[in-house]
């Protein structure tokens, strides 16, 4: 029997980007480097490998991400107990907008996401790096 997918992925999205800001590319320029914020990449590895990343942005793994902000999971990063701002962003704006709905879903607030994500990053002209493994947040 077939499966019969109620729910498809336009329909998530919608509900996201209803209940989640989205920044502007060109507003989430000036946020690197602010003390406030933390831009956090759900890129896979091989994503940040192959194409760098936005330096001080701290990287979650998308298939983490609830496992990571979750102060009772053994998993827990305590970088999403601290008292500021999460701007996600992934390949194109798509899992950072689903991953933002989800966090502020959990609990955490303030979120939000990148509108076009590290692609619209580059094309804005915001600095990038060559991938780094960074020490554990």
């Amino acid at each position: 029997m077939p499966q019969n997918i109620t729910t498809g992925i336009a329909e998530l999205l919608a509900e996201a980007n209803a209940t989640v800001e989205t920044i502007p590319t060109n507003e989430a320029l000036a946020l690197v480097g602010r003390e406030d914020v933390v831009l956090v990449d759900l890129r896979d590895p091989r994503e940040l490998e192959r194409e760098g990343q936005i330096p001080g942005a701290f990287h979650c793994p998308r298939g983490m991400l609830e496992f990571w902000i979750d102060p009772k999971s053994p998993y827990h990063k305590p970088i999403f107990a601290q008292d500021r701002k999460f701007v996600f962003f992934c390949a194109g704006g798509l899992r950072s907008a689903l991953a933002a709905h989800k966090a502020q879903r959990m609990g955490l607030a303030p979120v939000a996401h990148i509108e076009g994500g590290y692609g619209a990053w580059r094309k804005a002209g915001g600095k990038t790096e060559p991938y780094h493994i960074k020490h554990k947040a």
